[in-house]
């Protein structure tokens, strides 16, 4: 198997707003990365800041209303050569208050066949 030298990204995937609790976290992607993305992209199409968790439990990001968030783990992979990257199947959490718009989970990856 050889690597390609190119990129594709994973589906959008998108949660409404106003289905968002500020207690519980709920998935943007409910089945998970469907590739091991070297970059995603949280964007906050709604009116209201939402805070981010990679694990459901504890708080990890926060993206203000209107904006988006990029986490591109190349930039930290060491030592040369080695590669950082969010595992297939990493489920991305949000929560805060309920609002309007969506929230959209953006992925990008490196292709191996």
């Amino acid at each position: 198997m050889s690597l390609k030298n190119s990129v594709s990204l994973i589906l959008l995937t998108s949660i409404d707003s106003a289905t968002i609790a500020v207690i519980n976290y709920t998935a943007i992607n409910p089945t998970g990365l469907g590739a091991p993305c070297f970059l995603i992209r949280i964007i906050n199409n709604s009116n209201e800041d939402i805070t981010v968790s990679f694990d459901g439990i504890n708080d990890n990001e926060f993206v203000p209303k209107t904006s988006y968030i990029a986490i591109n783990t190349q930039t930290n992979a060491a030592p040369n050569n080695y590669v950082s990257k969010f595992s297939q199947g990493t489920k991305i959490y949000v929560r805060g208050t309920a609002g309007i718009g969506l929230i959209y989970l953006a992925g990008y990856y490196s292709p191996n066949q």
